[in-house]
């Protein structure tokens, strides 16, 4: 008899757990989307605005607020803001209250190809198309553009900026031809043949000694080319 009563409790409670748990459910189907949050994450968010991304959820959707949450498709949305060309990821989710939360990393340009075309490399090596929110403060990449170049282009771009003193100075890469570049200074009245991509990280070390050394000497002023083409080797033309 003792072991039947078990039994029964046991069924009791199987049969609360389901009913609550079914109440649940559609306590959460019937509910709907209450507000729509959109956050940028990370740094330089400053090229897609959140009217932008709004209006392209409208576009595709129609307004989202009370719209039941069983018929938002999260991955849907997603893909739908990342169509958009400054969007690098997007996550969507909906929390416990009801509100569509949107966190958004937007693409990070690190130069700007001025030629026939104008747009961005961004940090993925990337055409990334000029935003109309914005205009990035870049090096500017102009001459001769061909895919070679650019993707050259990118790695000095990236050396540059893991460097403090290089990032802070150098504001444009010119293209001679492909594995020619030229590199242009912020302050300075002189340009840097680097010549090809190859042995950064000895060519920039080399020319950062004779930087410091001709600022002490206060003779950088005397200088208007300064090639980093030629083996361990730092080769001045005075003006």
């Amino acid at each position: 008899m003792q072991a039947n009563w078990n039994l029964l409790k046991l069924l009791g409670l199987i049969i609360c757990v389901t009913g609550l748990y079914a109440f649940s459910n559609r306590r959460s189907a019937q509910r709907t989307v209450n507000g729509i949050t959109i956050e940028f994450v990370g740094k330089d968010n400053l090229y897609l605005t959140q009217g932008a991304v709004n209006k392209l959820l409208i576009q595709k959707f129609g307004p989202l607020t009370n719209v039941p949450k069983e018929k938002v498709v999260l991955n849907t949305i997603e893909s739908v803001i990342e169509t958009n060309d400054m969007v690098e990821n997007a996550q969507v989710y909906l929390t416990i209250n009801g509100e569509l939360t949107s966190k958004i990393a937007q693409r990070q340009p690190i130069g700007r190809v001025e030629g026939a075309s104008k747009y961005y490399l961004d940090a993925q090596g990337k055409r990334m198309p000029l935003s109309r929110y914005h205009s990035a403060r870049v090096p500017i990449i102009t001459g001769k553009i061909t895919g070679k170049s650019l993707e050259d282009a990118y790695v000095i771009l990236n050396y540059i900026n893991k460097d403090d003193f290089l990032r802070k100075n150098i504001i444009g890469i010119h293209v001679e031809e492909e594995g020619k570049y030229q590199l242009k200074f912020r302050v300075d009245n002189f340009v840097v043949n680097l010549g090809d991509v190859g042995d950064l990280e000895n060519k920039f070390n080399n020319f950062k000694a004779f930087y410091a050394k001709a600022t002490k000497d206060q003779t950088l002023g005397e200088y208007q080319i300064v090639s980093l083409e030629f083996n361990n080797q730092v080769v001045c033309t005075k003006i």
